[in-house]
């Protein structure tokens, strides 16, 4: 049976460089924001074409066997797949569709979403193609979570990356590379949802579920990555060590932060430059969409510096 370690959540929380991370231990396969291998790999109408490690998707080895074990090799017939696939999920993977997905889950029903069957014969051919036992998908849709929960031949933990709100509608104020901007108030809506619908996934289902802060797990990389590794039941010491040092080696990441690219040394740390960058009013807007959330995830009313 193949385990995967879905990471939900809402963007800009440092899922990518967790995955990354990860994905230094043997046998464990970061593959980003799967979701998007069809519109970025093969239709050419996402935001980013390259895979982690710098090829275009469908000129890398990995993905090129994949997309070929799953969709074919005829670019014609690879495309047909690709477009109904996208239809699929959006058919019934999308954030409202959680409820519907656990559901299902909990009832163990057999009637699976295309869209579901989908998914699983990814994993599996990523799986083959690999040679990974543990695949890591930071998709971040807390339906697809949902749904793997109930889907036959896999075995998924689902680990939740909650950020600062403020912090995460300051990331998303500017253009970084590929992604575009977002206005604080679209982007906090979307993470109160897609945080509020994680949520679900963990009171349906708590054995399978992690809630990790990024900014605990920035403080203690090691600790964090220690509870995750557990939750996955991945064996040996985390890839980073008590400073926080780690060395980056290639990836094969579909979408995700710019950063999936970097390798070599890095230094995990916390990243608090927000809290001097941020204009008030934008910091008001995201502080007052999602005020029921943040004694929930334990963030102050009034953020400040350490220490300040």
């Amino acid at each position: 049976m193949i385990r995967v370690l879905y990471v939900t959540g809402w963007c800009r929380s440092g899922t990518t460089l967790i995955g990354n991370l990860l994905a230094e231990l043997d046998g464990v396969e970061h593959v980003g924001e799967l979701r998007y291998l069809w519109t970025n790999g093969v239709l050419g109408t996402g935001t980013n074409r390259l895979c982690g490690c710098g090829d275009k998707i469908e000129d890398c080895g990995l993905w090129s066997a994949v997309l070929t074990r799953v969709a074919g090799g005829d670019p014609d017939r690879r495309r047909e797949y690709a477009e109904r696939a996208v239809r699929r999920q959006d058919a019934s993977l999308r954030t409202r569709h959680t409820r519907a997905r656990l559901s299902a889950a909990r009832a163990r029903s057999l009637a699976l979403p295309p869209a579901v069957t989908d998914m699983v014969r990814l994993y599996e051919a990523i799986a083959e193609e690999s040679g990974a036992s543990v695949i890591v998908d930071s998709g971040k849709f807390p339906a697809e979570a949902a749904a793997l929960c109930g889907a036959p031949g896999v075995d998924v933990r689902v680990l939740h990356v909650v950020r600062d709100p403020r912090a995460t509608a300051e990331s998303w104020r500017t253009v970084k590379e590929y992604i575009p901007a977002m206005a604080p108030l679209r982007s906090t809506g979307y993470w109160v949802g897609f945080n509020l619908a994680s949520e679900l996934i963990g009171r349906a289902f708590p054995g399978r579920y992690l809630r990790v802060r990024y900014e605990d797990f920035a403080r203690d990389p090691r600790a964090a990555l220690a509870r995750i590794m557990r939750l996955a039941d991945l064996p040996g010491d985390p890839p980073v060590d008590g400073e926080g040092n780690a060395v980056l080696h290639v990836n094969h990441t579909v979408t995700g932060n710019p950063d999936r690219l970097r390798r070599g040394p890095l230094r995990v740390r916390r990243d608090d430059r927000w809290l001097a960058t941020q204009p008030p009013r934008d910091r008001a807007v995201a502080t007052g969409v999602a005020l029921p959330l943040l004694p929930v995830y334990r963030y102050p009313l009034v953020p400040r510096r350490k220490g300040a």
